[in-house]
C-alpha cells in the first residue's frame, strides 16, 4: 500500500524524536488549515518487561498550535498512549 504523499510530507516536517515515539496517522488540509494527527507507537514503557504493559486506548488528544505554512494555519493533535500494568490493573504511561 502506497502512503499518503501529505503524511510523508508531515514526516519530513517534525523533529526525528517525534517520528521515532509518534506515527503520523492523518492529515487533513482545507483552504484554511492543515491538520496532523499524531499517535503514541506501541513502543512500551522503560522500566517494564515485555509482556507487563498492555496497550488500554489513548488519552485526551492535545492541540499544539504552530506557525502557519503557506497561508493555512498549522494544528498538531497529539494523541498520548495508555497502557495498563497486567499484574496491577494501574494505568502507566511515558513520561
Amino acid at each position: 500500500m502506497e502512503k499518503n504523499p501529505y503524511i510523508e510530507l508531515a514526516e519530513c516536517l517534525l523533529p526525528e524524536e517525534m517520528v521515532e515515539y509518534f506515527e503520523v496517522v492523518k492529515v487533513d488540509k482545507t483552504t484554511e488549515t492543515l491538520d496532523v494527527t499524531l499517535e503514541e507507537r506501541d513502543n512500551g514503557v522503560d522500566g517494564y518487561i515485555p509482556g507487563q504493559l498492555r496497550p488500554n486506548g489513548f488519552y485526551q488528544e492535545s492541540i499544539v498550535r504552530d506557525y502557519p505554512v503557506r497561508g493555512r494555519k498549522m494544528s498538531f493533535h497529539v494523541k498520548r498512549r495508555r497502557w495498563s500494568d497486567t499484574a496491577t490493573g494501574k494505568s502507566v504511561s511515558r513520561r
